[in-house]
């Protein structure tokens, strides 16, 4: 029983780590003593946020910027591992697109960055990285996939973002799709539904324009549990799926949302 929720010593790939969700798992990853590689577009942002998170947490966060919405990005992205790493033990699909507008105008340019972000690119990175997953999963610790979903594609969003909750109710089954798949090569597959956390995404919903140094109470007061989501909600829900504690939890899509879901 000792060491249930133990990372120390894996290689974990979170995707969209240079800010809010993503990077509270790297965070959680890097305290708890595994070696974290992050990607986001702006190669700026990445660069500092690795730089930053392996200063505070005394951990190896390296940057790799990428696009993932396209398989070129894609293809880089998954080149560059493989030069440093030979196995993957833990890959996190966190990164996401939403596109807000009234139905009325609702364009095919957001439509499409949605879709391809968070299902296509989900998809096609973990079908890339297979090769070295594969290398890492074994029957008594597999590899393991965490796509990061939202309680949007649960139930119906609060906004005018038509693609994103069906592109999230989409990345919910796919989970469950590759979970069936790939439990005979020793890579495990679960998803994460998030609520309501204090993020860039979510600033942007609540009018403050992607500020996130606001007061979240505000938000935090209609939430059953009285609060917005933190670091260590999210992170210990990700070392939980990540560690020997979540070896026998497969193909599932598991809220952390204070009781959102639940109480809707």
């Amino acid at each position: 029983m000792k060491d249930l929720f133990s990372v120390k010593g894996k290689v974990a790939l979170v995707t969209g780590g240079s800010r809010g969700i993503g990077e509270m798992i790297a965070a959680g990853y890097l305290a708890n003593g595994a070696k974290v590689y992050i990607s986001s577009r702006k190669a700026e942002t990445c660069d500092a946020t690795a730089e930053r998170l392996s200063k505070e947490y005394e951990g190896n966060c390296i940057s790799i910027p990428a696009d993932l919405s396209n398989l070129d990005g894609i293809a880089a992205l998954v080149s560059k591992i493989k030069e440093d790493e030979g196995s993957l033990d833990i890959l996190v699909n966190n990164a996401g697109a939403s596109w807000g507008e009234p139905i009325e105008e609702y364009s095919e340019k957001g439509w499409d960055k949605v879709m391809d972000t968070n299902v296509k690119g989900v998809f096609f990175l973990t079908q890339k990285l297979l090769p070295l997953l594969k290398a890492s999963g074994n029957a008594e610790d597999p590899a393991r996939v965490i796509n990061i979903g939202s309680i949007d594609g649960i139930k119906t969003g609060l906004f005018d973002a038509f693609s994103y909750g069906p592109s999230k109710a989409a990345l919910h089954h796919l989970t469950r799709v590759l979970a069936a798949s790939l439990v005979k090569d020793h890579i495990i597959v679960n998803a994460i539904a998030p609520g309501p956390f204090p993020t860039w995404m979510l600033s942007t919903g609540v009018g403050s324009g992607g500020d996130v140094d606001i007061d979240w109470s505000v938000v935090g007061d209609t939430n059953p549990r009285g609060r917005v989501g933190t670091a260590e909600d999210i992170a210990g829900l990700a070392i939980f799926l990540s560690s020997r504690a979540g070896a026998y939890t497969v193909g599932q899509t598991i809220t952390c949302d204070g009781g959102v879901v639940a109480s809707s």
